[in-house]
This record gives structure tokens, sequence and C-alpha cells, in this order.
């Protein structure tokens, strides 16, 4: 009998993804492919009461379409009561709702189940009462539920273990939103309760054990895995050449490129100081979302000597070539990532630094920072430098723009350092720590699901 494990939708959002989010459906791919039972607990605002139909009309539904109308008293009287008789009910995938636009989002799974409003309310719950949420599924509890991320809630009668990926609102407060006593309290709260905590590199693992003074044998990294679909992966180079020249009007092998969450985390701002004072005739590309503060990572293009220009393609180019993106389809930006000279990534802190690996199992050679747990990850198969530092930053990639032998042993050390998070190593890990907790995964599993298509590291925070 296949064990039954179930994960948690908090960041498997249909609408776009985050970094949870990749790690969470990658997690269900290879709990899939280790032979589980795989189901994903969702919160959205699907109400439990619903017809069968209308139930995975509503789930599939957009959110921002829909009218939904609650009174005040029943939200806080809800709040007040999470995880008291809470309706847990199961999301029927029937087929008869096409849902073919979100199944590269979609994780891998056996059932589906969904709280109405569950992580929202959970949330609220242990702001006012400072408490873990119980919530149950309807029948028999799994054997392990695996939040992947610190979520106040549990399930009684399962292992429950959580994924701490960072401590970045500890550890570099200024960069991130959260309320951080209110998140330390949380950590600590988990900590006591949880069966295990897991975590994705070496330098969180510290992070967790020195900060938090979590128990070292209570935790441990699993790090992830690197996945990238082989249609877009191995696709012929001329076919990603043509693609890039005529979406984008760039030359192959003629830009740098910066992919991820415009934050002060991504260090976005030095990194263009940077690039302008390489002195490189090259352009920076940089795609991704403008989220938090993003307005003072980019306020140097703003500056009077650096004017833009619009384009008829809609772009943003200013007149020392930095391209901005918002967005490019997953296909394109595969192909962007092979064609540019060099990615940089020099972010101030990673839990596991994705991006910088998805460009180098891509054979694209990988600028990035000596801090966090990037060294750990990118190895010897990349440039490191100071974040802090700009002239070591300049001088980075100016070595990236002259230096062809290095790119090209660049190019070859990460392919293979990218190996060492396969699927296949991940499943390793994985096995191991779940048979620690009592829950033995079979790797022989025939005809283990294959992931497909995904949303890429740059949709993800």
């Amino acid at each position: 009998m296949r064990p039954r494990i179930l994960i948690d939708g908090f960041n498997l959002a249909l609408e776009q993804g985050t970094g949870v989010s990749t790690y969470a459906r990658n997690l269900s791919y290879r709990l899939g492919s280790l032979g589980a039972e795989v189901e994903v607990l969702y919160g959205r605002a699907v109400n439990a009461k619903l017809k069968p139909l209308l139930r995975e009309v509503a789930f599939f539904d957009d959110p921002s379409q829909r009218m939904i109308s609650t009174r005040r008293f029943r939200q806080v009287r809800r709040m007040l009561f999470a995880g008291v008789n809470e309706q847990v009910a199961a999301v029927p995938v029937t087929g008869q709702v096409v849902i073919d636009t979100y199944a590269a989002r979609l994780p891998h799974f056996d059932r589906l189940w969904n709280a109405e409003d569950l992580f929202v309310r959970t949330h609220n719950h242990f702001k006012l009462l400072k408490r873990v949420v119980p919530v149950r599924t309807p029948g028999p509890p799994p054997a392990l539920v695996h939040w992947t991320y610190p979520l106040p809630i549990r399930m009684p009668g399962a292992k429950n273990i959580y994924t701490f990926h960072d401590l970045v609102p500890l550890r570099l407060p200024f960069t991130t939103l959260d309320h951080k006593r209110r998140y330390h309290r949380l950590c600590m709260k988990l900590l006591e309760q949880a069966d295990h905590i897991v975590t994705v590199s070496e330098a969180s693992r510290r992070d967790i054990i020195n900060l938090l003074g979590a128990d070292p044998e209570k935790v441990t990294n699993t790090y992830q895995s690197v996945e990238l679909p082989p249609q877009f992966a191995s696709k012929p180079e001329n076919l990603a050449r043509d693609e890039v020249a005529g979406s984008f009007g760039l030359d192959w092998k003629g830009y740098f490129m910066f992919f991820g969450a415009i934050e002060p985390k991504k260090n976005v701002g030095r990194m263009i100081e940077a690039f302008l004072a390489s002195g490189s005739d090259l352009p920076l590309v940089i795609v991704g979302k403008q989220a938090w503060k993003s307005e003072q990572e980019l306020k140097v293009l703003f500056d009077d000597h650096i004017k833009y220009i619009a384009q008829e393609d809609g772009r943003l180019v200013t007149k020392r070539k930095i391209i901005l993106l918002d967005y490019a389809p997953f296909r394109l930006l595969v192909s962007l990532i092979r064609g540019a000279k060099a990615v940089l990534f020099p972010s101030l802190y990673e839990g596991f630094g994705l991006p910088a690996l998805e460009a180098m199992s891509l054979g694209t050679p990988v600028l990035t920072s000596n801090t966090s747990s990037l060294p750990e990850v990118v190895g010897d198969a990349a440039v490191k430098v100071n974040p802090y530092d700009i002239r070591a930053m300049v001088e980075g990639i100016r070595a990236l723009d002259a230096d062809e032998d290095l790119r090209g042993h660049l190019s070859w050390a990460g392919r293979r350092q990218a190996a060492v998070f396969s699927a296949a190593a991940y499943e390793r890990r994985l096995a191991d720590l779940y048979a620690r907790l009592g829950v033995e995964l079979d790797p022989t599993t025939p005809d283990p699901p294959e992931l497909p298509e995904y949303e890429p590291a740059f949709e993800r925070g």
C-alpha cells in the first residue's frame, strides 16, 4: 500500500508562481516518483458546501472574476474558530472543467483538498491568538504532512514537517515586509511542535540552529532539484537563436542577463551600477516583476544622464542598453538564458539560489554572490563576488565579457555542478529523511510521473 503524503498548496497558486511554489511542485513530482500517494491541500475561496461540479468550477475559476460577498461578522467568526469543525472538502477533477491552461502550474497529485481561505484565516488566527491551528481531512490522516513553508497549521494524527527555506526576515530584515516578531514567534512555535524541520542548504540549516536554537538532530538539509523541461532545455540551438532574435532583437551571446523578482534582496540596483561602470558594449536584459521597493533598485535608470527610449515592440531601453522586460513566456525565457553571454545573479541572500543553477544547467556562465547558500550551491562553477562590493562586481563582469576561455570553462563546469542537484539525487535525500520519520518510499515504482514545463524562477519571489 502506498504511503499517503500531503503537502500544502499555499504557494501553488494558479495565477502565478513563487519560489516556494516551484519547491512544492517539484516535491510533489518527486514524491509521486518515489511511490507516494500525493495529496495537496489548498486554501482557495471555494465554499465546501458547493455541489461537486460547482466546487470544481470555483476551484479553477479566476478569483478576480468572482464576486465574493462575505459578511464581516462571518469573516471574524471563521478566523477566531479556525480549526474547529474545519470544512475540508475534496476537489473533484473530473475532466468536465477544461484545465489545460493550468497544467503547467499544477502539482502532481492523486487527490486535491480545499479549505475555504485556510491560509488567510490561520495566519490571522495566529496573529491574534498566537496558536497553531489543527486541520483534519476527512477519513484517516495521511502518514506524513510536509508543509512547504512555515505555516501556523498542523494535522493531528500525522507526522508534521515544515520547510524553512531561509531566515531572511531575521538575517536581512530590511529586505522583507514580514512582521519580524510575529515571524520569529511562529518559527519558535513550529520548532516546538514539528516532528522535523527541513531546509534547502547548509547555510540555512546553520541559521536555523544558530538563530533559533534548534536541535541539530531535528533539522535536515535536503537541498532542491533543478529540473527544466527537455523540450526547452535541449531545443536545437538554431531554433533558440531564431527565437531570441525574432522575439527580442538580440544577438546570440550578445547580451548579459538577470532574471528574478526586482526587490531589495536581489541586489539589482548595485548590479545595474556595476554593469554601467564595466563599460561593456553589450546590453543587459532584466527579466522580472517589479516587487517591493523595486523603484529604489531601478532608480539609477531614472537619473537625468540616462533617458528611456520607447521602442516599437514595447520594450523600455536606456541609452546605455538596459532592457527591462516584466515577463517572458517560459519557452522564450529558457532560450533567452541559453543565449546570454552570462547571467548575473548577485543576490544579497538566498536560501538556495535556484536561478543561478538553472542558468548553469543550460550551460550559461554565471556571476553570483559569495554569501549565504550560493557558494555551496554553485561550487567552483561560477564567478563569485562580494555582492556589496560594486568594484568586485565590475571586475567580474569585465572578465566574463572579455575572457572566452573563462566562459567556456564555466559553461562546462556549470552543467556538471547542476547535475549534483538532479531529480534522482533529490529523491534519495527525501527518501532518507522520510525513512527516519517512519515513512518508507519506494523509488522503483513503475511509470513515475514526468515533470512537465513549469513557470520559471523569475516568477518566484
